[in-house]
């Protein structure tokens, strides 16, 4: 029995060391074969076509896809809604392919391929993002999305989330998941507001994400803060004044100000009234 096994084993050893010398023939023939974070695995048509639907994709956007594969998500932004697009991959062989499918689209004039890193890519010009890659790179992109972009711009993720982060809406095609986020202003912090009716007040704002909550004063009183909502640069809060009065505040904002959407401004005693704040 034991000298049977011993000529069964033989024959095995003997393959898995030729499957070796193979692999190791193959890697050695392809030295310069980039290391891919991620499988390349192309989105369905299907799909793309919602994540620039649920982008709200304009002739005027500018659309950048990291890890672009063969450049399906910025040729099809380019031929539908006709926008300027970059894309960008690691793999020399999925740009190569990206450049032939806009030629062959008509659109070479409108976008660019490039090989290059991801996270080597300066992404503060696009106003459309969109991404097939993992969670844990969604993750370390997360930051420079936060920083880099300009509020108001738009993500869009097949597959993947980015944590707790949560999206500003989430779809289905099939069974694949698209995220979708606006990329919020930066308004953590004190605000001193001032009304074109004379009326000062100070809020106090804690921010996650688009997610704000916090406090309103006038005069040291203070006052009930409520129904935050931002969405990239825009801004609406309610303060109560604690007399069965309250005032709905409509703005946008731009760095350390906010000022009132033009035409809205405030509703209730200072109704149609224009406001601005500035940071503390």
């Amino acid at each position: 029995m034991q000298q049977l096994s011993h000529s069964l084993t033989r024959p095995l050893a003997a393959s898995l060391l030729v499957a070796w010398c193979a692999l190791s023939g193959a890697q050695a023939q392809e030295p310069d074969k980039p290391k891919l974070d991620v499988i390349y695995v192309p989105t369905p048509q299907e799909v793309v076509d919602r994540m620039l639907d649920m982008a709200q994709v304009k002739g005027d956007d500018f659309v950048m896809d990291l890890g672009c594969g063969d450049g399906r998500n910025v040729i099809t932004a380019a031929k539908m809604y006709g926008t300027r697009g970059f894309g960008v991959d690691i793999d020399p062989a999925r740009i190569k392919e990206a450049n032939e499918n806009a030629e062959k689209a008509g659109v070479k004039d409108k976008v660019e391929f490039r090989v290059q890193n991801l996270f080597d890519t300066k992404i503060g010009d696009a106003s459309v993002l969109t991404m097939y890659l993992l969670s844990t790179i969604n993750l370390k992109l997360r930051p420079r999305i936060l920083d880099e972009m300009k509020p108001g711009s738009r993500i869009v993720s097949h597959a993947f989330d980015m944590g707790d982060w949560k999206p500003d809406q989430r779809d289905q095609v099939g069974y694949r998941n698209v995220y979708f986020w606006v990329v919020p202003a930066k308004v953590e912090g004190r605000w001193n507001v001032k009304t074109e009716e004379g009326r000062s007040y100070v809020l106090d704002l804690k921010q996650k994400f688009q997610e704000v909550e916090g406090t309103a004063s006038m005069d040291g009183k203070a006052l009930s803060l409520r129904e935050v909502t931002l969405r990239g640069p825009d801004i609406r809060f309610v303060v109560d004044m604690g007399d069965g009065r309250s005032s709905t505040f409509t703005g946008r904002v731009d760095g350390n100000m906010m000022r009132a959407t033009p035409g809205q401004g405030t509703s209730g005693p200072e109704s149609g009234k224009g406001w601005q704040a500035t940071r503390a």
